[in-house]
């Protein structure tokens, strides 16, 4: 298990500025999952309840809708990859 102190930090290099869209997608992806990781930090715990909602589409659905809010606030950080 890790430790608060252990955690990642939640925003990979310290920023939200990116050179392309598809980079601030991946960045996206890469904060939502290190949100989740600060939430649930027991990994044992975390990987246990996969199945749980590895094919619940709903619980797919909010995990999607989280990596586009993460991506919204990029794209508005990145001036919408100054038009």
């Amino acid at each position: 298990m890790t430790t608060p102190d252990e955690a990642p930090p939640l925003v990979p290099g310290g920023t939200l500025i990116t050179a392309t869209p598809e980079e601030g997608r991946a960045l996206a992806f890469q904060i939502a999952r290190r949100s989740i990781k600060n939430i649930q930090p027991n990994v044992e715990v975390l990987k246990g309840g996969r199945p749980e909602y590895a094919d619940d589409a709903e619980g797919l659905i909010a995990a999607a809708q989280v990596v586009a809010l993460e991506f919204q606030t990029i794209a508005a950080a990145n001036d919408y990859w100054r038009r």
